[in-house]
């Protein structure tokens, strides 16, 4: 059965809705100019609610300091979105002992290249290439053509994302057999804000047989 992250969650009622329905990881947005962005203080009480899913804490360049906030509140995994190195991925890796992802945003075969180079991440998350102008990497809700996925050997296990919705992320599972898939603006209604039949419905697309 596919694996499925909800991201940029803010309300406490609906992070306990997500893990209800079955995600199996709630991503947290700690990016500043992020419209799903929270703050730690509000991060520690949104992690009460998390049940049985896995909180994931989404973060672009961090500092060791940084870091140090985010994983004192108790995220077992880091989602690295920004211009980290595959050097600076060990580094993390090797002083928290804990479990860090890199996202990375791909349109071409070459880019998929680029991903393997991080094969000491936990999981890649392959996204779209966010738009030239935008403030801010991920949750755009761009796709990206899936076909280039065909015949790629992954270095890490990894995760499809970018632009998927209900209506079209079991598709995106069968053209690209992605294991995980991981949605933002694709639940939401309103920007930044998660619907909750629209978080229902993703998972129960993405999980169905």
């Amino acid at each position: 059965m596919t694996h499925v992250k909800i991201c940029g969650l803010t309300d406490p009622d609906l992070v306990r809705f997500a893990a209800r329905e079955g995600a199996d990881w709630i991503g947290f947005n700690f990016v500043p100019g992020s419209p799903r962005r929270v703050t730690p203080e509000a991060a520690a009480s949104l992690l009460l609610q998390v049940g049985k899913a896995r909180p994931v804490a989404l973060m672009v360049d961090p500092t060791d300091a940084e870091i140090d906030v985010i994983f004192a509140l108790g995220f077992p995994v880091l989602q690295l979105h920004g211009a980290e190195t595959p050097e600076r991925l060990a580094e993390i890796k090797a002083r928290t002992g804990r479990e860090v992802w890199k996202a990375l945003g791909v349109a071409t075969p070459a880019d998929l290249d680029v991903a393997n180079t991080f094969a000491g991440a936990d999981r890649l998350l392959i996204d779209a290439k966010p738009p030239k102008d935008a403030a801010y990497s991920g949750g755009h809700g761009q796709v990206f053509d899936w076909a280039i996925l065909e015949g790629w050997q992954p270095a890490a296990p990894w995760m499809l994302a970018g632009g998927l919705t209900p209506d079209n992320v079991a598709s995106a599972i069968a053209a690209t057999g992605a294991p995980a898939v991981d949605v933002s603006s694709g639940v939401e209604r309103v920007r930044g804000l998660k619907d909750r039949e629209l978080v229902r419905a993703f998972i129960r697309a993405a999980k169905q047989p």
